[in-house]
């Protein structure tokens, strides 16, 4: 989770979801900052008392907060914290401290979100975009269905490092799947929000996400090629990278690559630099 957020305030029906006093104790966190109010969750800057260092806390809605929900946050939790790798936020703790179900992150510096408000080098996007999808690639390596891949879930770190962030909505591929087209419109794939979500869904959502990175143009139903800012497109990657975007956009999931595995493999086998 980022000490930065440009999430958008959202409440659920018309109960306003509480929200932590800043100062408070919740156990041994002291909270700072509210980062992002989501529909389901907030997300807090907190101060570890005992370990001594800021952490991020995702604390699901109290008025939410039944068998059925909170089994949804403790299913993240496990996704969380079965997965250690570079580019992949792992869960630091899960647990009950006066009654809020209490998962907390690594804090990083600001999301993909807001470092995309300001200009970045050829050199910073390589970085970031190989990290992308090599988080990718190693959520699809355990078999999980990201379902929300956005710029608001890579949280940046010193250096810079890019993990992809919030299982929230995830599913495992090991079973059939059936969503109800969870996810963030503009960056869902059409197969996901009919509620079919593959690991096809996740590789146009990336592909979504890599335009937006080149163009600051994010392409809209019914995707057809070429979208607008293509000309832009064209002066910032090589051909061979294009191509790879467009195969990741193919309305058609059939067409597109297999998985988040076979677009980094493809991107890591590119005959030359992907940026101009």
């Amino acid at each position: 989770m980022s000490s930065r957020s440009s999430g958008q305030a959202q409440g659920h029906g018309k109960t306003k979801p509480a929200r932590l006093r800043l100062k408070s104790r919740l156990g041994k966190y002291r909270i700072e900052a509210r980062l992002m109010e989501g529909t389901y969750s907030n997300v807090y800057r907190a101060f570890d008392t005992i370990e001594g260092h800021r952490v991020a806390l995702k604390i699901p809605h109290p008025h939410l907060a039944d068998e059925a929900f909170l089994d949804g946050f403790r299913k993240e939790a496990r996704l969380g914290s079965r997965i250690h790798h570079p580019h992949i936020l792992s869960l630091k703790d899960a647990s009950i401290i006066d009654e809020h179900f209490v998962m907390a992150y690594p804090l990083g510096t600001e999301s993909l979100s807001d470092r995309l408000s300001r200009r970045i080098s050829s050199a910073s996007l390589e970085v970031i975009i190989e990290h992308c999808l090599e988080g990718l690639a190693e959520l699809h390596q355990h078999r999980i269905i990201h379902c929300d891949i956005k710029p608001e879930n890579f949280i940046i770190f010193p250096g810079p490092t890019v993990k992809l962030a919030d299982f929230g909505i995830a599913r495992l591929a090991a079973r059939t799947i059936k969503a109800s087209g969870s996810g963030t419109l503009g960056y869902m794939a059409p197969e996901q929000a009919m509620g079919k979500p593959s690991f096809r869904s996740d590789v146009f959502a990336m592909g979504l996400l890599l335009y937006k990175m080149l163009t600051g143009h994010v392409p809209e139903y019914p995707f057809k090629w070429p979208p607008p800012e293509h000309a832009r497109l064209r002066r910032k990657a090589h051909p061979a990278f294009i191509a790879l975007i467009r195969k990741a956009l193919e309305p058609e999931p059939r067409r597109r690559f297999a998985d988040g595995l076979a677009l980094h493999r493809a991107y890591m086998n590119l005959p030359t630099a992907a940026l101009l």
